[in-house]
């Protein structure tokens, strides 16, 4: 399947109304269940249970489920829009994507439909006494899965939209893009070498992020034709008309070339998938919108601080102690994401905010001390540039001098020996 319907695919399945439209069809085979089934059961044993009961309990469940499920399409609303505000508009994709609170809406929407459709059967006559019961025992169940989808969903309700809540669903999905990333830092091809001199451009075809990059289709074409792709951008990257995706050895025809930019799906905006620069960005940004004046939240900040610091330790104790990476794609070059780039991201900006702030100011240099004295070398002459840069700001928005000490003393780390 090519990447870009798998990737159709992928985007459909998360997306809010999926969910609920499968809950509902399978809520009106349920709910018709009855009527198929009648046959098998016999005459007589409804009334002896109370089954003629059911019309009165699907009224009631119709109508409280309508009113739920309104309430909760608002509150989800309330909490996206929260989001959106308070962190970042583009954490807010992760709470659209969120499976619990899809499954919650779903249940909510498919007992709706159940009921609704059962209604409708029982005033059309079409159960009789033994289709009666078996809709009755499927009442049970799905008032049974209703209570227990409520008792969640009020819990999740307490906590959706906050910021804490946003900084640990942009966390999670960062360090999921991380851990990926990892395991294979080339994507399964080789690492990038520079391609011969002479090497024929690939160029985009269209105007914005690099979205996913298909290298098991790179490699099938490679194979084909003989050839060796050399990938110029990676994950994340802004690409447009003109600018070289690949690069290849000799010249190739106009379809084959076509096939290759194919493989990097080219998005309006940038994901979590193979990105993990995204989700550091997307941090950075909850931190900045904290450190404005309109917002005035410097513990946000400092907690953000520490989770950037936290992800980057694990990244560079999984390099650290990562093994050999297995090559899948041998006629594909691919570039490995920079830690650098990881520290620009964060570090360039917040040392810019952060600089009136000392306390802000302290765990950044903190958070740079941990990581550049963690003994991962790419780590070290990163940590202690931005470690400089931050004083330098920090001096010129004219701290007192007894702060400045502190500051220097967190960064005596990085000083040449004298």
């Amino acid at each position: 399947m090519k990447a870009h319907w798998r990737l159709w695919l992928v985007g459909i399945t998360r997306r809010l109304w999926f969910r609920s439209t499968l809950y509902g069809a399978g809520a009106v085979v349920t709910a018709l269940l009855g009527a198929v089934a009648k046959p098998l059961l016999p005459h007589g044993i409804a009334a002896q249970i109370g089954a003629s009961a059911v019309g009165n309990i699907l009224g009631i469940l119709a109508s409280s489920m309508l009113a739920v499920t309104t309430f909760s399409l608002s509150t989800m609303v309330a909490a996206y829009a929260a989001a959106s505000s308070s962190a970042t508009p583009r954490a807010a994709t992760l709470l659209i994507e969120d499976s619990a609170a899809q499954r919650a809406l779903a249940t909510f929407v498919g007992a709706f439909l159940f009921s609704i459709v059962g209604l409708i059967a029982l005033s059309t006559g079409i159960y009789g006494d033994s289709g009666r019961l078996i809709l009755f025992g499927a009442t049970v169940l799905v008032i049974i899965m209703i209570v227990g989808t409520l008792l969640r969903w009020i819990d999740q309700l307490s906590r959706l939209g906050r910021v804490t809540e946003t900084i640990d669903r942009v966390e999670a999905a960062t360090r999921k893009a991380m851990a990926k990333m990892i395991k294979q830092p080339w994507l399964g091809a080789q690492p990038y070498v520079p391609p011969p001199e002479g090497a024929v451009a690939v160029e985009s075809r269209k105007v914005g992020y690099v979205a996913y990059i298909d290298v098991e289709r790179l490699q099938s074409v490679a194979e084909r034709e003989k050839l060796q792709v050399w990938a110029e951008v990676a994950p994340g990257s802004f690409v447009a008309p003109g600018r070289p995706v690949a690069r290849l050895a000799a010249p190739v025809d106009e379809d084959i070339a076509h096939a290759l930019a194919e493989a990097f799906v080219i998005d309006d905006t940038r994901n979590f998938e193979q990105d993990p620069r995204f989700g550091i960005i997307v941090l950075t940004e909850i931190a900045q919108r904290a450190l404005s004046p309109a917002v005035n939240d410097p513990g946000t900040a400092i907690d953000i601080i520490g989770t950037v610091t936290r992800l980057l330790s694990q990244w560079a104790r999984d390099r650290l102690e990562g093994g050999e990476q297995e090559i899948l794609h041998d006629r594909v070059f691919m570039r490995a994401l920079l830690e650098s780039d990881y520290f620009d991201d964060i570090f360039t900006p917040l040392a810019r905010d952060a600089a009136p702030l000392l306390e802000v100011s302290i765990r950044l240099q903190k958070s740079l001390a941990t990581l550049g004295q963690m003994g991962y070398p790419p780590y070290r002459s990163a940590a202690s540039a931005h470690a400089e840069r931050a004083l330098a700001f920090a001096a010129d928005k004219a701290l007192l001098a007894n702060d400045m000490d502190r500051l220097r003393a967190l960064a005596r780390w990085c000083q040449p020996p004298a």
